[in-house]
């Protein structure tokens, strides 16, 4: 006969997990210690402020109102401590408050379940069933993502989504930018399937997101489109480099309106284009021969490696050989600007790994998403992770890429005129 616990144990988010328990318990514990280190460091920084009368003037209250934080492991209880300041009216503008970083006002998630949610949105969990898988995940008590809450979420994240777009861009500058078509696991409502990306490079060697849309990855009228969209909303300095592949429509686009903008074909959709059309037993060393003239220290080497390739493949694999002799320019770009810059450069990898968890190009969900919804979707994904996206190496050369200073093989060039005359 079966056993009605076990029968209990099984249901989706009803059963009681004793290592999640043991998780919760802890993540509380250590919450409660990095708050109550915060208060400590607050207050020891106005230990030495008094009151007229003398005593100090900011001191510890008790705590406020218990709340829980729903956080990946369910949610976690929490007591902030309170702090008061005696010198100043509750309604003062000059106040001392205390607001701990970890735990901000009002927050009712943590940041890696609102990362959650447009991830399980992209691939094809309805409104209506998030509060179902979420149980699953987050257990029973698992409060606040009924249908109605992840509406107003979402309608939230398209309102966020559309004043981005309409951002000022005056102000803005981009020495690099990276464009690609992402196709995502979840089909769009109509026939433009994919979501056109521009990520660039500030002087300061930070990586920015500047502008998505859905379109056609082929489409050269599509990529105008977002292009000129730039343009209008403030961006009038060209960008000196663009990296991306060599099937899209981006690069008729870019030519019509940032003419002077040095292309850079992206080494890694080359390879696979270039392996493609060459037997499976010749492609481990044909990729091995493909590194060297991406890896090679100087232009002239590089150009020796792809002679050697052309020569090697085009009798057998002509078609090969071809794909990879047409864009030598473009592939070999990057000798042209700061060695410490190169590996960002030789490929389109900013977009690539940003996109890796919610991007796919054969399967596709049943159903169907808005594309208003599907880009506020990958907008909120890409807005975190910008937040941990690492500077450019090098970022000290970016000035003299902007001033328009030339490189050759990765170094400077210094002109005579430059050099520091010797003493007489």
């Amino acid at each position: 006969m079966p056993n009605d616990n076990v029968t209990e144990l099984i249901q989706p988010g009803a059963f009681q997990d004793p290592l999640t328990e043991v998780l919760r318990n802890g993540a509380r514990a250590l919450l409660t210690q990095a708050v109550e280190a915060e208060v400590a460091e607050f207050l020891d920084k106005h230990r030495d402020l008094r009151t007229k009368d003398g005593v100090q003037r900011v001191v510890r209250h008790g705590h406020l109102p218990e709340r829980e934080v729903m956080t990946g492991i369910g949610p976690v209880a929490v007591r902030q401590p309170r702090v008061r300041d005696r010198g100043a009216a509750a309604d003062a503008p000059d106040r001392i408050r205390f607001t701990p970083a970890i735990l901000p006002p009002y927050v009712r998630r943590s940041k890696s379940l609102e990362v959650l949610l447009p991830i399980l949105y992209l691939k094809g969990i309805s409104t209506g069933d998030f509060e179902e898988a979420l149980a699953a995940l987050l257990g029973k008590d698992a409060a606040g993502l009924s249908a109605s809450t992840i509406s107003r979420l979402k309608e939230n994240w398209i309102d966020e989504y559309n004043r981005w777009k309409r951002r000022d861009l005056s102000a803005r500058r981009y020495v690099y930018i990276w464009a690609d078509g992402i196709y995502l696991q979840a089909r769009l409502e109509d026939e433009k399937q994919c979501i056109l990306v521009v990520i660039g490079a500030t002087p300061e060697g930070k990586k920015e997101l500047i502008g998505f849309t859905d379109g056609a990855r082929e489409s050269a009228q599509d990529w105008r489109e977002l292009l000129l969209d730039l343009k209008r909303r403030g961006l009038d300095v060209p960008p000196k480099l663009a990296i991306a592949d060599g099937g899209l429509g981006f690069w008729k686009a870019i030519g019509e309106i940032w003419p002077t903008t040095r292309e850079q074909r992206c080494w890694v959709h080359k390879t696979a284009n270039v392996l493609n059309k060459l037997p499976k037993s010749q492609q481990p060393k044909a990729k091995r021969a493909l590194q060297e003239i991406w890896m090679a220290e100087t232009r002239a080497d590089a150009e020796t490696a792809f002679d050697a390739f052309i020569e090697s493949y085009r009798l057998k694999y002509e078609k090969a050989a071809d794909c990879l002799e047409r864009d030598r320019d473009a592939l070999l770009a990057f000798y042209d600007f700061p060695a410490e810059h190169w590996k960002h450069l030789r490929t389109s990898n900013p977009i690539e790994s940003t996109f890796a968890s919610v991007r796919h190009r054969t399967i596709r969900t049943k159903g169907c998403l808005s594309n208003a919804t599907a880009l506020a979707m990958v907008f909120k994904l890409v807005d975190a992770a910008q937040k941990s996206w690492r500077r450019l190496n090098g970022h000290n050369q970016l000035p003299k890429v902007v001033l328009g200073a030339k490189f050759k093989d990765g170094l400077e060039v210094v002109s005579n005129a430059d050099q520091p005359q010797a003493a007489a």
